[in-house]
């Protein structure tokens, strides 16, 4: 057993015209055997007063994030907190009692920069996902970049990052994430980027959160995402090119993964037929091109 770390902890929780989803969450927060240091909800919009009226009745700090995009509210929970560690939770989420306890105990060693748990549906059991063991991933390791940037790192639903691993208060990128024209892979991006200057991650399999999985009715529009994800990746990690390049060789030609994926994306990249791929490409370009410069958050 590693020895638990003596650090302060907040819980993230961003949300948006959610008021009685947020209230299921925080009310399973009041029952974590770990309890947090700070629980900050981050409204993306506004200002909302049933969202403002469930923060304060379960004590939790209530800020506005009033640019729409996923991303920005991530960055607005890190910037208000004051912990040394910061857990997100999506507000449709529920993390199970030890959930706090094991997502951070990895943090004893200061080389880590994030965690991750394992997200899984509220009627699965979870008593064999208790015994795996934890997986940690460096820059070393010759799949890092793929591991970390296409689903082998859990879900942005069930993460916690080290607050000085992020420079400026800032990690996730605003052109990413619900509520953006990219809509989604913040928190794989985020993933990588700490990975790339040096900082561990590690996938705790014991630190369970219950998340109903969301479903996604626009497949071409989730491939689009993917490959100007991809190709922003290939833009910002020029030493990382061939590497992305042979992942999605391999991905294309419906190669088996050889490491576990606990992520959903990219899956429609591999399961659509080219009549889907070929012109997805083409506006995914557009798309990058269009918002190749970083966002100033």
């Amino acid at each position: 057993m590693r020895p638990k770390p003596d650090l302060s902890v907040a819980i993230v929780i961003c949300t948006r015209n959610r008021p009685a989803l947020l209230s299921r969450c925080l009310e399973a927060i009041t029952h974590l055997e770990q309890m947090p240091d700070e629980v900050i909800v981050v409204d993306n919009t506004a200002g909302d007063k049933e969202t403002e009226a469930a923060a304060r009745k379960f004590s939790a700090r209530y800020t506005l994030e009033p640019i729409p995009g996923l991303s920005r509210a991530r960055n607005r929970g890190l910037a208000e907190s004051k912990s040394e560690i910061v857990a997100y939770l999506d507000d449709d989420a529920l993390p199970t009692e030890r959930w706090l306890e094991f997502l951070i105990e990895p943090f004893a060693d200061s080389r880590v920069g994030v965690a991750t748990g394992r997200t899984i549906l509220p009627d699965s059991q979870a008593d064999d996902i208790n015994e795996e063991p934890s997986r940690f991933l460096s820059n070393k390791d010759p799949l890092w970049l793929e591991i970390a940037a296409f689903g082998g790192l859990g879900i942005g639903t069930n993460m916690a990052l080290r607050k000085a691993a992020c420079t400026g208060g800032k990690i996730f990128d605003a052109r990413l994430g619900r509520g953006t024209l990219f809509q989604g892979l913040e928190e794989h991006h985020a993933f990588v980027h700490l990975l790339s200057i040096g900082y561990y991650a590690v996938d705790v399999p014991a630190a369970i959160v219950l998340h109903r999985a969301q479903t996604h009715d626009d497949i071409k529009e989730d491939v689009c995402n993917q490959i100007a994800y991809s190709m922003l990746l290939f833009s910002e990690f020029p030493d990382q090119r061939l590497n992305i390049l042979r992942f999605l060789y391999r991905r294309a030609r419906r190669k088996p993964l050889s490491w576990s994926r606990d992520a959903p994306d990219p899956g429609e990249l591999i399961s659509s037929g080219w009549g889907v791929v070929l012109p997805a490409t083409f506006r995914a370009a557009i798309r990058f091109l269009r918002n190749r410069k970083p966002i100033d958050t």
